[in-house]
């Protein structure tokens, strides 16, 4: 019985599936938007270098949307990556692992299908961790 582990971020997730004791890692995908910050994913903002302070507090509202954006973008990408595998039949539980507000993300675009094969959902960020780590922290997750 294959348990497949993703393990992400808004700029990177890793798959790791897992048969009995046996745990690898699949694949990873990269989402390069994810690590920038908003000023840099936003370049047609108008106004020029002597906004007022009334313009630039009314921008402030907004200063997370592009981040938002991407996040969901990504979230949608790792989902249709699990959608494949679920169709597959080559995953029949899922795992997921990610900081709580990109789990958010991601477990809005999953289809109800696939949502339905989740057993555990972790809210920490392990994307950066070793395999063995990661091993370790979902070990009792079954």
């Amino acid at each position: 019985m294959t348990t497949y582990i993703v393990v992400a971020d808004a700029s990177r997730a890793r798959i790791f599936t897992r048969e009995g004791r046996r745990f690898e890692e699949l694949e990873s995908l990269v989402h390069a938007e994810g690590r920038l910050h908003e000023g840099d994913l936003v370049t047609d903002k108008g106004g020029d270098v002597h906004e007022s302070s009334a313009t630039s507090s009314r921008q402030a509202g907004s200063e997370d949307v592009a981040t938002h954006h991407h996040e969901v973008l990504f979230a949608r990408e790792v989902a249709d990556r699990l959608y494949k595998a679920r169709v597959d039949n080559s995953m029949e539980k899922l795992i997921m692992v990610a900081p709580p507000r990109f789990l958010g993300h991601l477990r809005d675009k999953l289809d109800a299908p696939t949502a339905k094969l989740v057993i555990h959902t972790l809210s920490k960020d392990l994307t950066k961790a070793d395999s063995a780590r990661i091993s370790d922290a979902v070990d009792d997750l079954r």
